[in-house]
């Protein structure tokens, strides 16, 4: 069968073949396909600085206006802000010592009465409880004291002498707080251990009481106060010195002054604490 002239195997020259020429073919497609790969090659690689010198165009200006360059920032610089907050110094000094209140007679200027020294309805130490019966404040100290006390508070300066009785189970204390000007001088009369307080009667506690019968007596000091106890039985009976109900509310006694006039110290010390705190935040809010 013949195509005629210009067959599809027609080769150079216009001759023409029955069989093509296999080998020349192939040659031909072999090149084709190495310059398709050189293209995509070639492509990727101008893709990828393309988009590398995008990047690197976004990074150089930075969104910056007006489309000058600006340095990326750094994480030291990202992390310390331009403006730097300031607060006020509220500078508030250490907290007053309450010892310093029951010493000093400049600092020691809260009202002192039974009121305030023996507020309490009841003496309470413990698990103990003790009604109280009967208070007095004697500007002479020497009318609430009896036998050597009277000359003990009267030389060493004593000021005022506070008395409260508390009362129960047969038994009675009568406390006596002394304030002089100087904690030495209080100290003077506590060595001296002249207990002699004067009792003080009334509210159920007879006017007899530790008056010719044996009663249990003691001093100590703290600050520039002076306390003493008496301490003995209602029905006049003899303090002995194996016996126990005296002896315990007059423990309870002493124990019980201790407290009221350190609580003196704590309480002016808080005051005094409130105070500075007040004035340390009024300066730092006019600052």
């Amino acid at each position: 069968m013949s195509f005629g002239q210009g067959g599809p195997f027609d080769g150079p020259g216009g001759s023409s073949s029955s069989t093509p020429d296999w080998g020349a073919l192939a040659e031909e497609s072999e090149a084709q396909a190495r310059r398709k790969r050189w293209m995509w090659i070639g492509g990727g690689v101008l893709a990828a600085l393309a988009v590398a010198g995008i990047v690197t165009a976004a990074v150089m200006t930075g969104g910056s206006k007006g489309g000058k360059p600006t340095a990326a920032p750094t994480a030291s610089e990202e992390a310390v802000p331009d403006d730097k907050p300031s607060f006020p110094d509220v500078s508030v000094p250490p907290p007053p010592n309450p010892r310093d209140y029951i010493t000093d007679p400049k600092k020691d200027k809260a009202p002192l009465t039974p009121a305030t020294l023996f507020p309490q309805k009841s003496m309470v130490v413990g698990e103990h409880s003790y009604p109280r019966t009967k208070t007095a404040t004697s500007k002479d100290c020497t009318a609430a004291a009896q036998g050597p006390l009277v000359s003990s508070l009267s030389h060493n300066g004593c000021r005022k002498l506070l008395r409260a009785t508390y009362a129960k189970g047969g038994v009675a204390v009568t406390l006596g707080i002394a304030v002089f000007d100087s904690p030495a001088q209080a100290a003077k009369v506590m060595n001296e251990n002249k207990a002699n307080l004067m009792p003080l009667p009334g509210g159920g506690v007879p006017s007899d009481f530790c008056q010719g019968t044996k009663c249990r007596m003691a001093t100590n000091a703290t600050g520039r106060y002076a306390y003493f106890t008496i301490a003995g039985y209602l029905n006049g009976k003899d303090v002995t010195g194996t016996e126990t109900k005296a002896r315990q509310i007059a423990r309870d006694g002493g124990a019980y002054a201790f407290s009221q006039i350190t609580q003196r110290g704590k309480d002016q010390a808080a005051k005094a604490a409130e105070q500075q705190l007040k004035e340390a935040r009024e300066k730092a809010g006019q600052s």
